[in-house]
């Protein structure tokens, strides 16, 4: 099965059934997607779908075959990381930090689709569960992320 993942073409021989979590972990090595719970209630395993943040953990891999498949390691890189990414230092949002890859790809989806978020809209799109409590935090960062994306620099 061919994948196309970070823009790139992948191909797997995974089960289609097994879930897509399993096959960027185990099959392709991008580990930067967590496990938390594998029942999709938690969010450390969120990942874009044609642009769409999806919980990896329960999607079957043939479901997201002919689709985008965004994970994130494609967010930024150490030289150039993604507003977020320096938001989310600059505010000091991790704790643990285990949840954060999740949180940052629901965070990216909420920017893609509006740039200049509300607390009401955070609050509703980020459902993603962070058990040292940084949600404040959270809000503050994408804030801080959606200020700086509109001037067009980094957080």
């Amino acid at each position: 099965m061919e994948l196309n993942i970070n823009g790139q073409s992948r191909s797997t021989n995974a089960d289609p059934s097994m879930p897509l979590l399993w096959v960027l972990r185990d099959e392709l090595n991008l580990t930067g997607t967590k496990f938390g719970c594998g029942v999709a209630a938690c969010g450390a395993c969120t990942v874009h779908v044609d642009g769409q943040p999806v919980r990896s953990c329960v999607m079957p891999v043939s479901a997201v075959a002919n689709q985008k498949i965004r994970t994130i390691e494609s967010l930024g890189t150490q030289d150039k990381p993604h507003p977020l990414q320096a938001a989310w230092i600059a505010e000091q949002v991790p704790q643990c930090g285990y949840c954060q890859s999740g949180m940052l790809m629901a965070a990216a989806a909420l920017l893609d689709k509006k740039p200049q978020p509300s607390d009401a809209d955070i609050d509703t799109v980020m459902s993603n569960l962070c058990r040292c409590g940084t949600y404040q935090r959270v809000r503050a960062a994408i804030h801080r992320a959606a200020a700086q994306m509109k001037k067009g620099g980094a957080a």
